[in-house]
């Protein structure tokens, strides 16, 4: 089944210029703040078992951010899935296999996705430290230990208990979620105690 993927803003109306297509076309009317699988019919096209390749007018419809567009990728192609990019002019796979610049492609969008983390880990790490300067800092005072039920409340950990129910690595896990492995590595631990009763009860 071949397919052409289109996703629109909420504030958009015309999608004409990326409508021409021969086959089925599937859109999404949605902020492109959400993540390609959250989506109603990107989580059709995710879980879809017919599906044989996608077409998209550029990568970027594919994701909210480069991590989310690197996950989509890697998510099709791990399933035969060929990817086609009209803007870019590329397809993931060809003649059966990943095409070799699609694939160098992807190597590179995963650098710049833990570039990405990085920097957003280091602007986290400035914003509080100016914010401890200013004396408005909110943070759990010194010596205090935070709490289960608050710990697994947090949308850092539902994000974290999701890719590991889907079998991730911890670094991997970290990646995708977006956290340390060390809060990765809590989460594991927390389930090894039976301090969580499963994987499902937190389901984001």
């Amino acid at each position: 089944m071949r397919v052409k993927y289109i996703r629109v803003s909420t504030t958009e109306q015309n999608t004409d210029r990326q409508e021409k297509f021969d086959g089925e076309i599937i859109t999404d009317r949605v902020s492109g703040r959400i993540e390609f699988k959250d989506r109603p019919r990107g989580m059709f096209l995710w879980y879809h078992n017919s599906i044989t390749e996608i077409v998209v007018h550029s990568i970027d419809r594919l994701g909210r951010d480069t991590l989310d567009i690197l996950n989509t990728l890697k998510h099709f192609t791990s399933k035969g899935v060929n990817i086609v990019s009209e803007k870019e002019g590329f397809s993931t796979i060809v003649n059966g296999k990943e095409n070799p610049v699609a694939k160098m492609m992807i190597g590179f969008l995963a650098t710049l996705a833990e570039f990405e983390l990085s920097r957003a880990k280091e602007r986290q790490a400035e914003g509080i430290l100016e914010a401890k300067r200013k004396g408005v800092y909110t943070g759990r005072k010194k010596g205090t230990q935070e709490s289960i039920q608050t710990f697994m409340s947090k949308a850092s950990t539902k994000r974290i208990l999701k890719y590991l129910k889907q079998g991730e690595s911890i670094q991997r896990t970290a990646l995708l979620s977006k956290t340390s492995t060390g809060s990765v590595k809590k989460v594991k631990r927390y389930v090894k105690e039976g301090k969580i009763s499963s994987y499902e009860a937190y389901r984001s």
